[in-house]
């Protein structure tokens, strides 16, 4: 076989980690006088590395996010009532293992969503299953659905190993078929030990009147806190900062 044959043998058996690199690693070798072994290792490394990119990227793809952050793109310097350490200890992701939840509440724009979404995105790195979900935007598409569609919605909620509400009860008041369907979601988690974290900007002791339902707000309740962080987030608003930044740039301009 020549190279052209070996890299279209290795197209062909799904090898396209080391079909990328043959050519180099071919090169590598002969300039260093590898041993075959050495060569060999490090084809399979690259082949490995390819396939671990892939799976990221599936993951991530299946995962409902938009964007990738960590908690290094964090500005905690702007507010220094934020949770520091309880937000890092979330993003070491041992409550997923333990089967645990968290709850993010707090004032509007003090970053809650930013942290939610880097644990999601450690997550997928971590190889779990996760699904991000901004909670009303969605609620409002199961309550729309047929019952065949709402059913396959629902598995979807359930099964990962990870599920983000995001932004719970942003218009207060919840259609009752939203509510059941949290209610349905937070029961079957529990059951299954399977870990939820919900970010809001409603306090919890007002879950009922949201819910119109305070027995239902209880239950839920009951089960979202038995294994669960709850992160208080106050102080300055990023989204404002970044607002009074623009307006300063466009008089500056002027």
């Amino acid at each position: 076989m020549n190279m052209t044959e070996i890299e279209r043998a290795l197209r062909e058996l799904r090898l396209s980690g080391i079909a990328d690199t043959l050519g180099t690693r071919v090169l590598q070798a002969q300039a260093a006088q590898q041993p075959f072994i050495e060569t060999f290792a490090a084809m399979l490394q690259d082949e490995l590395d390819r396939r671990q990119s892939r799976l990221i990227e599936r993951r991530f793809k299946r995962c409902g996010l938009d964007e990738r952050l960590t908690l290094a793109d964090f500005d905690w310097r702007f507010n220094a009532k934020l949770p520091r350490s309880a937000c890092f200890e979330l993003h070491t992701l041992k409550f997923i293992a333990e089967g645990g939840n968290a709850l993010i509440i707090g004032k509007p724009g003090t970053g809650k969503s930013h942290v939610a979404k880097a644990v999601v995105y450690q997550a997928t790195l971590q190889g779990y299953d996760v699904r991000y979900v901004e909670a009303d935007t969605e609620f409002a598409r199961y309550g729309l659905a047929s019952s065949q569609e709402q059913a396959a919605l629902l598995k979807g909620w359930v099964e990962p190993d990870l599920l983000v509400l995001d932004d719970l009860f942003l218009a207060r008041r919840i259609a009752d078929v939203s509510a059941e369907l949290l209610q349905a979601i937070v029961h079957q988690r529990y059951k299954l030990r399977r870990s939820i974290v919900i970010t809001s900007n409603r306090v919890v002791q007002d879950w009922g009147k949201y819910l119109a339902d305070a027995t239902m707000a209880t239950t839920i309740l009951d089960r979202l806190m038995h294994r669960c962080a709850m992160l208080e987030f106050e102080g300055k608003s990023y989204r404002m900062k970044e607002a009074a930044s623009r307006i300063a740039i466009a008089s500056d301009s002027a």
